[in-house]
């Protein structure tokens, strides 16, 4: 997922340059959903991840 976020990224930043401004907005939005989407799953991974499945 955050090789996603990376490729996300980089297209916002060039669609943004080359003056394509429909598709910045598109992969700048994208972009922001998996952060937090991943960022989310991160928290939830750190918090439950030992509680789960203790050994």
């Amino acid at each position: 997922m955050l090789s996603w976020l990376i490729i996300f990224a980089i297209i916002a930043v060039v669609a943004a340059v080359l003056g394509f401004v429909v598709l910045a907005e598109l992969a700048a939005t994208i972009f922001q959903v998996l952060f937090f989407l991943f960022l989310v799953l991160l928290l939830v991974s750190l918090v439950f991840g030992r509680r789960i499945w203790p050994r």
